[in-house]
């Protein structure tokens, strides 16, 4: 059994390799922002990326900088199967995941300009915003000596493969390949 957890930038194309362990090695995929968006509906607030974020933060605080991702990492391992849990943000939650057996760190990225792109074509309702709003966004992400908030350039820093997203699918798919065939 094998876990692969999943960090990278906004539009990167995390979900994109998430649906092709899926669909191609039969991968079971738990997500962050799947649990994150239960919790948030519970409350009765509005799921988008500032209620997304300010939840997991303060998860990460009243419980601990891996709460969240323990919380996923019990239910993959519970399934006796490979899977993936997708996304990860915090170097707390990093330092979790490698005290357990068969644990991989996955970063994808991609040219900002790319990522815009993206996440402007998939129009969720996290990724309706400017330019300006995205650029923000992400340095707000990207660093953070607090270890209950994200800090994805640390996260970037620390896996164990890093693949870069700016290529066509095809592309893409090779790198996967080479990523599961190292590890799985």
């Amino acid at each position: 059994m094998i876990i692969i957890g999943i960090t990278g930038t906004l539009g990167a194309g995390k979900g994109t390799v998430v649906d092709y362990l899926e669909k191609e090695k039969g991968f079971i995929h738990f997500s962050v922002r799947g649990y994150l968006a239960e919790v948030i509906t519970a409350k009765g607030e509005q799921v988008n990326r500032d209620t997304l974020t300010h939840t997991a933060n303060e998860l990460r605080k009243e419980h601990g900088p891996a709460y969240i991702i323990e919380e996923l990492y019990h239910m993959a391992r519970s399934t006796g199967e490979d899977c993936i849990i997708e996304s990860i943000r915090t170097p707390g939650e990093i330092a979790s995941l490698r005290k357990q057996k068969g644990f991989v760190l996955l970063a994808v990225d991609a040219d900002i300009r790319t990522r815009y792109q993206r996440i402007t074509l998939r129009n969720s309702e996290t990724d309706n915003i400017d330019f300006d709003t995205f650029k923000s966004n992400e340095e707000r992400e990207m660093h953070s000596d607090d270890p209950n908030k994200q800090n994805l350039s640390e996260c970037i820093r620390q896996a164990d493969h890093v693949i870069m997203n700016n290529g066509s699918l095809k592309d893409l798919h090779k790198q996967i390949e080479k990523v599961v065939g190292d590890n799985v």
